[in-house]
């Protein structure tokens, strides 16, 4: 799990002026709410007073309150209100919590988790086309799964599963001509691209009998943006694509929050939504049914746990781009979080601890990067 990227919080609708809502991401909890002119906030769920749950209290004045004493926070964590004290006196400044930068986008609340100042970020992924005429959109949904983000990412960049997982657009192993064709990866920004061709039944255009049993050239590219989001471009003929987007929140290491929403350049009055989401749906538990028996849960830290294939080369690159991040140190330690977790509070870093000291919750535990684990060497 990593810090400074965006992540998928909630969907907008999720999320009114009247009550906070509580939510898990990264292994720790944080209080989401919107103030009196709608703006969502996230903030660290850890009141600093006596560690009450910010996310289980309720509003007043645009401020969430905690149910322990009352204490108000701001939508930028900051205490305005301490009333063991009076109503209306000055507060402590070490009586503030961790508050970070939000976006609304496709219908769902982006936090960025992480420290970083707004000019060095890794952007929120665009879906270039959501505006656009010509194209509808559909979702978002939200899944929960009981997996690691990693293997629901790995999944799907993988193209020699389709053949075997999806009897929907798949052989199930009963075409004696299958193989993974060659196909290349290239980098971009934060992530990587690849493409390829696949046989698959039942996307024709023509949906004769003869068509579905010879099936029909399907061209699929998928590309990663940062640890856990990604894009599949699915063009089932010439006219007609299809282009699905996954933002992807890990819970905690062993459990993914999806938010997906997928764009359709066919079909596009909105009495179809229904049946198109159906369908993905469909397939959708497909991959979870096989994910939920896969072991481990997470992916294995060393290369020689397992036996990839040319077919897993996008795979491959993933891993190089989230050992980019790694050197970044920007990778959680998970154990030593375990290790502490309970007996102290801790926090993702918010931007504003660059600008300010005197935190009350300690910052999350990070692997060191590169240039310090250089340094502890020398």
């Amino acid at each position: 799990m990593y810090i400074n990227f965006w992540y998928p919080v909630c969907k907008s609708t999720e999320l009114t002026t009247v009550d906070p809502l509580r939510t898990q991401m990264l292994a720790l909890n944080f209080a989401v709410f919107r103030d009196k002119s709608g703006q969502a906030h996230v903030l660290s769920d850890t009141c600093i007073h006596r560690g009450g749950s910010l996310g289980k209290g309720w509003m007043t004045e645009g401020s969430v309150v905690c149910p322990y004493h009352g204490w108000r926070f701001g939508g930028d964590g900051k205490c305005t209100t301490i009333p063991s004290i009076g109503y209306g006196e000055k507060t402590p400044a070490r009586a503030k919590v961790d508050s970070y930068p939000v976006q609304e986008k496709y219908g769902i609340v982006f936090a960025f988790l992480g420290d970083l100042p707004e000019q060095e970020r890794p952007p929120l992924f665009e879906i270039e086309e959501f505006d656009d005429e010509g194209w509808r959109a559909n979702g978002p949904v939200v899944l929960e799964l009981n997996f690691n983000y990693e293997r629901s990412m790995e999944n799907a960049m993988d193209p020699a599963h389709n053949e075997f997982v999806h009897p929907t657009h798949g052989y199930m192993g009963a075409n004696p001509d299958y193989r993974v064709k060659d196909f290349e990866v290239e980098d971009w920004d934060w992530g990587s691209w690849s493409q390829y061709e696949f046989n698959s039944r039942g996307f024709a255009d023509d949906t004769s009998k003869q068509m579905r049993d010879q099936g029909t050239k399907t061209i699929a590219g998928t590309g990663t943006h940062g640890p856990s989001t990604l894009t599949t471009r699915i063009n089932l003929t010439q006219k007609t694509k299809l282009h699905q987007y996954f933002f992807e929140t890990p819970i905690d290491e062993n459990r993914t929050r999806l938010f997906f929403i997928g764009m359709r350049n066919k079909m596009l009055d909105p009495i179809y939504d229904a049946d198109v989401m159906k369908n993905t749906l469909v397939v959708a538990q497909q991959d979870i049914d096989v994910l939920n028996e896969v072991f481990p849960i997470r992916t294995p830290s060393s290369k020689t746990q397992e036996v990839l294939m040319p077919a897993d080369k996008a795979i491959v690159r993933y891993r190089e781009w989230l050992s980019r991040f790694d050197s970044k140190g920007w990778r959680i330690d998970v154990a030593a979080l375990r290790a502490n977790y309970g007996d102290v509070a801790l926090a993702i870093p918010c931007p504003g601890r660059r600008m300010s000291g005197n935190w009350v919750i300690n910052p999350v535990p990070l692997i060191p990067s590169a240039q310090e684990q250089k340094a502890a060497a020398d």
